[in-house]
């Protein structure tokens, strides 16, 4: 192709009727990179697609290239939150996100409008990093707001079973989505401006592939073992299952009976495991002190707690006298879920779904960290794994090795437990240390720091988990350097769109 002409007005690389359903099948190859069924290398061409349909465009057409993207994108990835209330969760969520991704990507379409006439020169190399950045910030924006944001989506987390996943180490989740938009935005520069016939153009695209593929994992170092057992009871504790009095402690507790006799430092329930709260009901205190009496460790568990007049989503060490002197309550409650935002706003439109949410939890303010012993432990619960503040909270107190506990009790038969399963399996490469992420229902898992599997237990099975994990000590770059490289794409990424427009609009003038 011809060298872009600056005295020339961009055009479309694809007329609309044509770029809406590229679109379309970017959306499409983008899911089937997440799980399930997780084909990590279709990430590439879908991320390809998009920008080829974004290339050119105007602002309103370009919106509506994002649009149909992200509706269809989100639509499929999170169509688990219609497994028990309907459509209209589903669509709301699916439509929320779809716009906002629509937005957020229109400084993209801009980069590829004014780059090329503000650094002509340069166009080769800057506009694919300008390209990248820009994602990185569409993926925060989206992680941050509204309501605390919903950083599901995220590049980066679909690698966790491919050889890019150890790049997470040394530059975090949010350094490898913006490396997969800049590599591929480069490959499609180098085919738009006929630089491919080059060779010594192409040393630079090689290395960063190779750079992509061969990154080890940043060392951590080994801090002896902790013997862990990890119980998935399997109990009614979906949002519409049916309960008799203490059915979801007896499930744990029967689950729990074959590690009795085991040498045990520590065990581990999901959330939710322990039905009511054992600082109210002393049937379920007692239950706790009989399991942490028969294991002979103390018992980590999760249940809904109250403190005056709120409510939290409580994880708490229980030990064998009764008591629990460390607990840590979830960061994020799930909005529509755990609590309502605006309350009154979405009562007066769905009365009937916003009537079942009477609970209202309340963020957490203590850290994400317990003591077991000897042992920092760090922990999430439910989606707060999503979060990397909570992950890099934990991790820089000192936690040696991570607790996942979840319950996706409300999404039996769909992908969402492998989808959070999978963010679980990115932590424990990006921060160097062995996960074990147990559900209620599965599928629950017990992770190396390489983000390899060591024991696994499928869904809808009850059953116990035992292993001698390891434990590692030291931050690896991705939690020491990842928040600060994020700062720097986000900032970068606005500062040269906006020095790029200035430039632009200079020259054609």
């Amino acid at each position: 192709m011809p060298e872009f002409d600056r005295d020339r007005r961009p055009q479309p690389l694809l007329p609309l009727w044509l770029a809406l359903p590229t679109a379309a099948l970017a959306a499409l190859l983008m899911r089937v990179a997440f799980p399930e069924p997780a084909i990590w290398p279709l990430v590439f061409p879908g991320v390809a697609l998009l920008l080829l349909a974004l290339i050119g465009r105007r602002a309103w057409s370009a919106i509506l290239v994002g649009l149909v993207y992200g509706l269809l994108f989100f639509g499929l990835l999170v169509s688990w939150t219609s497994r028990y209330l309907g459509v209209i969760p589903w669509g709301a969520l699916s439509v929320v996100e779809g716009a906002l991704t629509a937005v957020a990507l229109l400084p993209i379409a801009l980069a590829y409008r004014w780059v090329p006439r503000a650094w002509p020169r340069a166009r080769l190399f800057a506009l694919p990093v300008l390209v990248g950045a820009l994602w990185t910030g569409q993926e925060l924006f989206l992680g941050n707001w509204p309501y605390g944001g919903f950083p599901w989506a995220r590049l980066g987390m679909t690698q966790s079973g491919s050889p890019l996943g150890s790049v997470t180490s040394w530059l975090g989740v949010s350094g490898l989505s913006f490396l997969i938009v800049t590599t591929t935005a480069l490959l499609i520069e180098f085919v738009r401006t006929g630089a491919w016939r080059r060779p010594v153009r192409l040393i630079a695209p090689a290395a960063l592939v190779l750079v992509l593929l061969l990154t080890p994992l940043f060392p951590t170092s080994v801090a002896g073992d902790m013997r862990i057992g990890a119980v998935q009871g399997n109990g009614p504790t979906g949002y519409f299952d049916h309960r008799e009095p203490y059915s979801v402690i007896d499930a744990q507790m029967d689950a729990t009976a074959p590690l009795y006799g085991e040498d045990l430092d520590l065990v581990v329930w999901p959330e939710g495991s322990a039905g009511y709260d054992p600082f109210q009901d002393p049937g379920t205190a007692r239950r706790l002190t009989r399991v942490v009496a028969q294991a002979g460790a103390p018992l980590l568990a999760n249940t809904a707690t109250e403190r005056g007049e709120d409510i939290f989503n409580t994880s708490f060490l229980w030990n064998a006298d009764g008591t629990a002197d460390q607990i840590h309550d979830k960061r994020h409650p799930v909005p529509f879920g755990e609590y309502v935002p605006n309350r009154e706003f979405y009562n007066a439109i769905v009365p009937d779904l916003i009537g079942l949410l009477q609970r209202e939890y309340t963020p957490g303010s203590n850290p994400p960290l317990m003591r077991v012993g000897d042992v920092p432990v760090g922990l999430a619960i439910c989606f707060d794994v999503i979060y990397d503040e909570v992950i890099r909270e934990g991790v820089s107190g000192g936690a040696q090795v991570l607790v996942f506990q979840t319950n996706n009790a409300d999404f039996r038969g769909t992908d969402e437990n492998l989808q959070q399963l999978a963010f679980a399996r990115t932590r424990a490469i990006e921060t160097g240390r062995s996960v074990v992420n147990i559900s209620t229902v599965g599928t629950s898992q017990i992770i190396r720091p390489d983000g390899s599997t060591l024991s696994t237990l499928g869904a809808d099975e009850a059953g116990a988990l035992l292993d001698d994990v390891e434990l590692r000590t030291g931050l690896t770059a991705g939690v020491l350097v990842g928040p600060w490289l994020q700062l720097v794409l986000l900032a970068g990424g606005i500062a040269g769109l906006v020095l790029s427009g200035i430039l632009a609009r200079r020259r054609r003038g």
